[in-house]
């Protein structure tokens, strides 16, 4: 007789107030992020000569390339976690929905794994560019060494 092996899963339990103050932090996150990619996107305008130099060039369109399309993912975003925070009332009203409100709690365990998956994409794209403009910085301020 074989024996059936089982993994006990332990979910976290969370009240409302945690889940509400979770979705105001990512919408702070988000925010953020937002303005962050306004200010990358004027550097890259600001360097845009300079990145196109051949030797950075390659390198530069892949990471502006990443960027654009994380841009992209960001309204999708920022929608999924107000639909979230609007649907909250179905865990504080008095009424027992065991099947929403599991939808609910398994759509806000989603949610927070999409946060830290977008959130960790984004930090490297920002690393990588940084990287870029320091490179082009760095030549022009040889440049004007030189000359």
């Amino acid at each position: 007789m074989k024996t059936k092996k089982t993994q006990q899963r332990y979910t976290e339990w969370l009240c409302p107030e945690e889940m509400h103050e979770a979705s105001l932090n990512w919408f702070s996150e988000l925010k953020f992020m937002r303005d962050e990619q306004f200010f990358l996107n004027n550097l890259i305008k600001s360097y845009t000569l300079q990145l196109t130099d051949s030797s950075v060039f390659k390198k530069s369109k892949e990471v502006v390339g990443h960027l654009q399309k994380i841009e992209q993912e960001l309204v999708p975003l920022f929608k999924k976690v107000q639909v979230h925070e609007n649907q909250l009332e179905i865990m504080i009203d008095d009424v027992d929905q065991l099947k929403m409100e599991k939808a609910y709690l398994e759509t806000h365990k989603e949610l927070k794994f999409e946060m830290r998956n977008y959130s960790a994409r984004y930090r490297k794209i920002k690393e990588a560019l940084f990287k870029v403009v320091t490179t082009v910085m760095k030549k022009n301020k040889q440049k004007r060494l030189l000359t």
